[in-house]
């Protein structure tokens, strides 16, 4: 018996390892940065995504590096985003949440903001803002705190 719990314990911590080990895709940047394969679901404003996430969320650095080393290859609802080894995340662009709550941007020229941990001044702080219908992706400090973006961690 001792044996077949040890079996589906061993069995299960895989899994999980497994499960967690593949959320992250290593995109061969210079930094060694892993970026995780979806967005966290919602937007959060600043605070919230610094308190739920601190140092899982992207640096200023770590968001130019994906800008500066990816390739950005448009599509119709986002970017995807292939890095120097071929490998690549999708980035969703669907929208935004304005300081007062309504849902921003949607539709054939959407556009999404992602948060990084580096603040800006007293009330902004660094992020990627995407518009693939324009053909943008760059880096921004524009927008207050309280704005509600979207979340793709690292590791």
């Amino acid at each position: 018996m001792k044996t077949v719990k040890f079996f589906f314990v061993s069995l299960i911590c895989l899994m999980v390892f497994s499960a967690t080990a593949q959320d992250y895709v290593d995109l061969g940047l210079p930094s060694g940065t892993l970026w995780k394969d979806r967005n966290e679901p919602y937007f959060y404003t600043y605070a919230e995504a610094v308190s739920a996430f601190g140092s899982r969320l992207p640096t200023r650095l770590q968001l130019e590096e994906l800008v500066v080393k990816c390739d950005w290859e448009y599509m119709e609802d986002g970017y995807r985003v292939i890095g120097p080894n071929g490998n690549s995340i999708f980035l969703p662009a669907d929208g935004y949440r304005d300081s007062e709550g309504k849902i921003m941007s949607q539709g054939f020229y959407a556009s999404s903001l992602y948060w990084s941990s580096t603040p800006s001044g007293s009330d902004s702080a660094w992020f990627l803002y995407i518009s693939p219908a324009n053909g943008v992706h760059n880096i921004d400090d524009s927008m207050t705190r309280d704005f509600g973006f979207y979340v793709r961690l690292v590791q």
